[in-house]
């Protein structure tokens, strides 16, 4: 008994091994995958952002919210109903980090309401929210 795979009918030991023979350097390997990653949001950047929304569930502003991971972008959109565009989205693209800012807020027309570098400081921007008062 050994530990290598029987062979075909008709193929020698040989052939299989030169086959079997490509080298592949761990470090190329791993950078073509890093392209293939999408971009996510961290634990701290999730902990700020759902605290935000545990806020304005409370309030009723907002009811439902999704997360997408997409190669370029990671987006956090917020609804006030399932079925309707998002009223915000929270997006954070590491490729405008060194310029504008990683993060931005932006509405359902697709206006960036704010852009920053510190997630806190963007964020900000639902805390000065204006409501409509009835008196």
């Amino acid at each position: 008994m050994t530990d290598q795979p029987d062979l075909p009918q008709g193929e020698a030991r040989s052939e299989r091994q030169q086959a079997s023979s490509v080298v592949v350097h761990l470090h190329e390997y791993r950078g073509k995958d890093q392209d293939q990653l999408p971009i996510t949001f961290h634990r701290r950047e999730l902990d700020l952002i759902l605290r935000v929304y545990g806020r304005m569930v409370g309030d009723g502003e907002w009811r439902d919210y999704a997360m997408d991971h997409l190669r370029d972008r990671a987006v956090f959109s917020v609804f006030k109903r399932s079925g309707e565009a998002p009223l915000f989205r929270i997006e954070k693209n590491p490729k405008l980090a060194a310029k504008q800012g990683a993060y931005s807020v932006v509405n359902t027309h697709g206006t960036i309401l704010k852009r920053g570098h510190d997630l806190q400081q963007v964020l900000k921007i639902f805390d000065k929210m204006l409501k409509l008062i009835k008196t």
